[in-house]
């Protein structure tokens, strides 16, 4: 199946991609409207029907209210206890939405536990280094699109967080997520240290009992050491609090 654009699926099959972007112009509709622009967040994404591919830009959104500040890190940011944050790292698929219901329910503003997100590229061959979004989608590179989580564990614990990261996806498919195809997509716990390895395990294996168990279905998710991490490019950047209508995958909601 081809796709309009000249993307075709990636070497895993992929049948619902992010596409080809195109660099943004300024857009005056009218004078009400002079300030209006397509945002350098917005990109054209697939939808298939049958066998039918059809673009569907993004809408046009003027002035997003995002939850990062820039340049606050982890050399900057402070927990409670004055300590510095720890990290988490999860991988459940398109990175958009999972970025997206983490601060949806955790908002920084709100003092919740998380300090500050980050969405990027992990857990890929150790050659393919400092990769672009375009690049990982060609499946090539076997990284995966994650998120990166500063918290303050003094507010909200690890094991809180590895399960609402269960809690909000899909951890029984292996390399996809809802409609999205390839090894970028599949559900990945990446540990930061011994003790998240050992509180990822723990936690898989309750809400394996507790909630698949019961299905008949079994958790595929890959707990593993963290590796280099590549920020994504900025308009990957909580992309769906910049373009409300863009794109999420299905599977990105509460599910119990």
């Amino acid at each position: 199946m081809s796709v309009e654009g000249g993307i075709q699926p990636n070497a895993e099959g992929s049948r619902h991609q992010k596409l080809a972007w195109t660099p943004p112009h300024l857009l005056a509709k009218s004078a009400s409207r002079a300030r209006a622009t397509l945002t350098p967040f917005t990109c054209m994404r697939a939808q298939v029907f049958g066998q039918r591919v059809k673009l569907v830009p993004t809408a046009l959104f003027a002035s997003p209210v995002l939850q990062n500040r820039p340049g606050v890190g982890l050399n900057t940011l402070t927990t409670m206890s004055g300590a510095k944050p720890e990290v988490a790292t999860f991988a459940g698929g398109c990175f958009w939405g999972v970025e997206h219901i983490f601060l949806k329910h955790y908002p920084i503003n709100q003092n919740k536990g998380i300090l500050k997100t980050t969405v990027g590229f992990t857990g890929g061959k150790g050659d393919a280094t400092n990769p672009s979004y375009k690049t990982v989608c060609t499946g090539t590179t076997d990284h995966a699109e994650a998120l990166r989580i500063e918290f303050d564990p003094s507010i909200v614990k690890y094991d809180e967080l590895v399960e609402f990261f269960y809690r909000t996806h899909d951890p029984t498919t292996v390399n996809s997520q809802g409609p999205d195809r390839g090894t970028q997509y599949r559900s990945a716990i990446f540990y930061n240290t011994p003790e998240q390895r050992e509180i990822a395990q723990r936690v898989t294996e309750e809400v394996q009992k507790k909630h698949f168990d019961p299905k008949g279905e079994k958790i595929v998710t890959e707990i593993v050491e963290a590796g280099p991490w590549w920020n994504a490019e900025d308009y990957h950047q909580e992309y769906l609090f910049k373009n409300p209508s863009g794109y999420q995958c299905p599977t990105h909601h509460l599910h119990w």
